[in-house]
């Protein structure tokens, strides 16, 4: 492989003319030349848009969130490009509709219980209904849908405590 940058080049003019500095030279450039390369070439690694598929993942860690396993590579890019956002709306309706909308590509209505109470008093219930989360789902093809791995991200997007009902229907 050639390298983009010989070494050799940035010589001064004494060392040019010596054979054995040249020969040395040219085997660290072939070393480096997969270095130079690769640096080149980084910012790609670190688009969600075109880094190599083997890397979304680990890239994914970067950005603190977790894809899970089995969804198409174009929901994994869109879930990594938006993560930031993901994250500053995590926890509320808004963030929950766009996460759903972004692994669906369809339309997402998200009714949550709502409310918050608290007591004083430890042993007292809290509330009287647990709390619950809906979401609906309108997509132009239901049947294509995985129900279970989309359940598993709503329900890793929710507080442990909050019941999920998941409903995928036609537009």
């Amino acid at each position: 492989m050639t390298t983009p940058h010989p070494l050799a080049e940035r010589l001064p003019a004494v060392y040019l003319e010596d054979g054995f500095t040249q020969r040395f030279l040219a085997a660290l450039d072939e070393v480096l030349a997969p270095v130079f390369t690769t640096l080149d070439g980084f910012p790609g690694y670190l688009d969600p848009r075109l880094a190599p598929e083997d890397f979304l993942e680990w890239l994914a860690h970067w950005v603190a969130l977790d894809v899970g396993e089995g969804w198409p590579v174009a929901q994994r890019r869109a879930l990594v490009a938006r993560a930031v956002e993901l994250h500053r709306w995590r926890g509320t309706r808004r963030g929950l509709a766009e996460h759903v909308a972004l692994l669906t590509g369809g339309q997402v209505e998200v009714r949550d219980s709502g409310g918050c109470t608290s007591t004083d008093r430890p042993g007292l219930a809290v509330a009287e209904d647990p709390p619950s989360v809906h979401v609906r789902v309108r997509v132009a093809r239901p049947a294509e849908v995985d129900r279970t791995r989309l359940a598993a991200a709503v329900a890793g997007a929710v507080p442990a405590h909050v019941a999920v009902e998941l409903e995928v229907v036609g537009e």
